[in-house]
């Protein structure tokens, strides 16, 4: 079914396109019939549900479209035990669950795009019916593969704006991004961008590093991030949080040495973060220090950590828009 409807949308676009190439800016509200307009902050939504085996995918697009600018098709794999309307966020009420307050993936993009108005972003938000992707894998027969033609059939509907694709996930959501890394045997020319919010608890050397890095190589746009905070310290219920080797803390650590055997990193460190950048800041690895054991897992994600994901390395960069783990810069853009 989904196969149907990617194409109805991307035959749609296609002829959009042709009627509108001496346009600047054109409207692509009309040109996406199954899109719906939200109300607000000049975007327009679409839900497929089914899109694969107990998968859903929420797509959010801006109502405008700059034809001269790049299209940035993000796939937002869902951390666990998170909804996607929980991911997006909201101002919270009175009686409102706790959860839409604590990552505002949609503010976060919303603050990107008035940031950055020469290019367009567009957002899957990709969850499973367990909200785990670590539990749909064990469960789904050939899961690596349906993960690469989730990929493949959420850019195939934008196959027209020939969008440049970032995978992106917070927690369990790193899981969807190995789940594609292990699909294929190199990394594709039209992924630009990989962020793990601290997300990388999959990583592994044999399996990860090589691909990685001639990826890197590659093409000079090819952008990664790593966001971690230091796991291994934080003592839940009277117990380790993660193993000495399973959180994200040493997953990190890890794939920097491994990354640094072929990339010259310059390494800056204070009494909060450890810093590691090579490539003039294609590679960034963020690992928040803790020596009182704090659990930051979220904290990361919804002080400005998305917003890095999709700027760093870029001129969009720098303390005067936005602060890493600083007040939120999206505020204005929560939705009611």
């Amino acid at each position: 079914m989904h196969n149907k409807i990617s194409k109805g949308i991307c035959l749609r676009i296609a002829g959009l396109l042709i009627l509108c190439t001496s346009c600047k800016v054109v409207t692509i509200a009309q040109s996406i019939v199954s899109f719906q307009p939200t109300g607000s902050f000049n975007e327009q939504e679409f839900y497929l549900e089914n899109f694969a085996p107990d998968v859903t995918v929420s797509l959010n697009a801006p109502d405008y479209y700059n034809i001269k600018g790049k299209t940035y098709l993000i796939v937002f794999a869902l951390p666990n035990g998170n909804s996607i309307e929980w991911t997006k966020g909201k101002k919270i009420k009175e009686g409102d669950d706790w959860h839409f307050d604590i990552q505002h993936i949609a503010a976060q993009t919303r603050f990107i795009r008035s940031i950055d108005k020469k290019n367009n972003y567009i957002i899957a938000y990709v969850m499973t019916k367990q909200k785990s992707w670590p539990a749909w894998k064990r469960t789904t027969p050939d899961s690596k593969t349906i993960i690469k033609n989730i990929v493949n059939n959420i850019a195939f509907m934008f196959d027209s704006y020939k969008p440049q694709i970032v995978l992106n996930g917070h927690s369990g959501g790193g899981s969807f991004i190995f789940g594609y890394l292990d699909a294929v045997e190199k990394i594709p020319g039209n992924i630009k961008r990989i962020a793990f919010l601290d997300s990388d608890y999959g990583y592994e050397d044999s399996l990860h590093a090589n691909k990685l890095s001639h990826w890197l190589k590659e093409d000079k746009k090819n952008k990664l991030l790593v966001l971690a905070y230091n796991d291994s310290l934080v003592m839940y219920n009277g117990k380790p949080l993660v193993s000495s080797t399973g959180g994200t803390w040493y997953r990190s650590r890890l794939m920097q040495r491994n990354l640094a055997e072929t990339f010259s990193f310059k390494t800056f460190s204070d009494t909060s973060f450890i810093v590691h950048k090579a490539l003039n800041g294609r590679i960034q690895i963020i690992l928040k220090e803790n020596p009182n054991g704090l659990i930051y897992h979220t904290t990361q994600v919804e002080k400005n950590g998305f917003i890095l994901s999709l700027f760093s390395g870029t001129i969009y960069d720098n303390r005067k828009l936005f602060t890493y783990f600083g007040e939120r810069a999206y505020r204005k853009f929560i939705n009611e």
